[in-house]
Parts: structure tokens; sequence; C-alpha cells
């Protein structure tokens, strides 16, 4: 599977994005997807999953939503009500489906190129 994250920019407080995920493979539908973001000194951390089951990290419940378009072999993932707090590169992953909730990084074996996503306040 080959992945390519894409609609990142720049965002008041408050505004949307919608970053999508494009996948390549025939894979993609047995595959369950994650989005990542990683601030600048940070480290990488889990922000949504979408596979056997739909997850969410707790600084994103409520405001992001995670989908995906099996046609179209895309992944999405809508952020309302942006902080500056969510400034980050955005990574989507991928790793077989399966029923558990996988937040480990090392467990996802394909990853797309970043996409910057800043929020001012």
């Amino acid at each position: 599977v080959q992945l390519q994250a894409s609609g990142g920019g720049y965002v008041q407080a408050g505004g949307s994005l919608r970053l999508s995920c494009a996948a390549s493979g025939r894979t993609f539908s047995s595959s369950a997807v994650g989005w990542f973001r990683q601030a600048p000194g940070k480290e990488r951390v889990f922000v949504a999953v979408i596979g056997g089951v739909t997850h969410y990290a707790d600084s994103v419940k409520g405001r992001f939503t995670i989908s995906r378009d099996n046609v179209k072999n895309m992944v999405y993932l809508q952020m309302n009500s942006l902080k500056p707090e969510d400034t980050a590169v955005y990574f989507c992953a991928a790793r077989p489906w399966d029923l558990r909730v996988v937040t480990a990084l090392d467990l996802y074996d394909y990853w797309g190129q970043g996409t910057q996503v800043t929020v001012s306040s």
C-alpha cells in the first residue's frame, strides 16, 4: 500500500480542514488506516484510526471525524473546531485490518508523507 496525504493548510482557531489520504494497492480495503501528527519538537502521536474499529485520541474526540471511501481508495480526516495545539504535520499510515484499537506507530507498516496543518490563535 502506498499512501499520500494532502489537504493541510493554514486556518484560524475555530476553523475547519479536511485532510485526505490517497491509497494505492489492492490490499487497501483490507487495511486499517490511521492518522498521526507530529508537532515541532515533539514525538509523533496517534490521532484516529478506521478499520475494524474507529477510535480517536481524547484530544480530538468530538472535533475530528475519520471516514473512508473504499471505492476511491481514500481516507479522510475532517477536523473541526481547530485549536492552535492542533498545529502539526499530519501523517496517514496503514496496517492490516483487525478489531483491535492500534495506536502504536511501530505497528503500522505503510506511511505517507506528511501534510502541514497550522492553526493560528
